[in-house]
């Protein structure tokens, strides 16, 4: 055997990094393995900061052109793609280089190399050196998911880390997908200046969030002027040389829809390919995540996952939980599982779905005992004076008053979602959380309407 350490980490994105950080801060010899072209994970490099910088700024354009609403007159609002990339990137390469010092401080031994299990307590790298651990956390993530259709192939059809690095703006796009990304890329397109048609296997948008708040989106995309078309099933993609194609079947009839890109937003998979998990005991589940333990065990207990590769949701927050929880279980301190039903989630499309405990899906699977309350925000004085009146805010509460679930869509929902996170972590009864201090006239103030209704 070559090298040994108490834990060896594979992958060094938001949640390998937790993971080793939190060993290496109790003493332990910690390595962490990466193989990617990069150093910073999904999150920094592809994912929620670059698509998140983006977001802003289609933001902003949206409501200048839009300003007329106000009383303002802007004559003219572009955006400079080239100038707008250039930011991302100045911003992406700040984030990337405090994670690859991180990396690279001398904390953790840092192996640049692929590696796969020979043995449930060994791993090989590509160059024959052999890496032994204590205990292992996988953390590799996710890759694009790329379903079984005809001309669906990388290359001729974009992928959002394609769409995030644009710097010049397609005439017209389809988009493929109704899930966060999809959603989130199709609206910044749209106002950016794309022409843009949404393509949605299931019967909406939104999957992951409720029909409630997804129908909201819905009507503000199509507002908007986006063309969504759901309930399809797609039959191929074919390019054409002047324009894309795409194929599908609704309501029986077959359509199709031309324009200049075809973006592939229908989810990710987890990215266990090449990891030799067989050899080391490790099973997979029926959706090809790592299976886990509430303690993030796999199926041998010296090996633990975390982050998008064992799911059971793909949100950065959860996944530093997980790699924080797996490294205090393989050093044996004594841990609390991370608690799901009291999960916040954000959406940030415009308007912004986002959500905190237990929703109404679920409190109905569950046959619970649950009272509930909303509020419009077309009703709410900060919000009509913000030309803000998308949406609504919705609190559940159980048999004795406490808060159990609460969710918002509307403008700032992913801010707004927060008090209601807070209260559930604290267990708080809506009684009390009457008793703060709300201040008028805020967006905030208007989860009191729901709060008192429930009380």
């Amino acid at each position: 055997m070559g090298r040994l350490f108490d834990l060896v980490v594979i992958g060094g994105g938001s949640a390998g990094y937790a993971a080793a950080r939190a060993a290496a801060a109790a003493g332990a010899s910690v390595a962490v393995v990466d193989s990617g072209p990069e150093l910073g994970g999904l999150c920094i490099l592809r994912g929620c900061m670059p698509s998140k910088t983006l977001l802003y700024v289609a933001d902003i354009l949206h409501h200048a052109r839009n300003s007329g609403k106000l009383g303002l007159r802007i004559p003219e609002a572009a955006a400079d793609m080239a100038a707008v990339q250039a930011r991302k990137r100045e911003i992406i390469s700040d984030f990337a280089s405090y994670r690859a010092g991180q990396l690279a401080s001398g904390r953790f031994t840092l192996i640049r190399k692929r590696v796969r299990f020979v043995s449930p307590s060994e791993l090989e790298a590509e160059d024959g050196e052999r890496i032994g651990g204590a205990h292992f956390v996988v953390a590799t993530g996710s890759r694009v998911n790329w379903p079984p259709v005809p001309g669906l192939e990388p290359g001729r059809v974009w992928t959002s880390d394609d769409v995030l690095d644009l710097d010049h703006l397609p005439r017209s796009v389809v988009v493929l997908g109704g899930g966060v990304v999809a959603c989130e890329l199709a609206q910044m397109l749209l106002r950016f200046g794309s022409a843009v048609t949404l393509v949605q296997r299931s019967g909406r948008l939104l999957r992951e969030c409720s029909a409630d708040a997804a129908a909201v989106v819905e009507k503000a995309f199509r507002d908007e002027g986006m063309s969504v078309l759901t309930g399809t099933r797609l039959i191929a993609v074919e390019d054409v040389g002047e324009y894309m194609l795409v194929r599908f079947e609704k309501d029986g009839a077959v359509h199709e829809v031309r324009a200049e890109r075809v973006v592939n937003a229908m989810g990710r998979s987890p990215a266990t390919d090449g990891l030799g998990l067989a050899a080391a005991g490790v099973e997979l589940d029926g959706q090809g995540r790592i299976k886990v333990d509430r303690f993030q065990q796999t199926t041998n207990e010296r090996i633990l996952a975390a982050g998008d590769v064992c799911g059971p949701v793909e949100i950065v927050h959860v996944a530093i939980m997980q790699g924080e929880l797996a490294a205090s279980v393989a050093l044996g301190q004594k841990v609390h599982p991370i608690d799901y039903d009291k999960v916040t989630r954000v959406v940030f499309t415009d308007p912004q779905v986002a959500s905190a405990g237990l929703g109404k899906e679920e409190l109905e699977e569950r046959e619970a005992c649950y009272t509930e309350a909303s509020y419009p925000f077309d009703d709410h004085g900060k919000s009509i004076l913000m030309e803000a009146k998308y949406g609504f805010v919705r609190c559940f509460a159980d048999g004795d008053g406490r808060l159990i679930g609460a969710e918002c869509v509307g403008r700032d929902a992913g801010e707004l979602i927060h008090p209601m996170s807070v209260a559930l972590a604290l267990n708080a009864d809506c009684r009390s959380l009457l008793s703060a201090h709300w201040y008028h006239p805020t967006l905030s103030e208007i989860w009191t309407y729901p709060l008192e209704d429930l009380a």
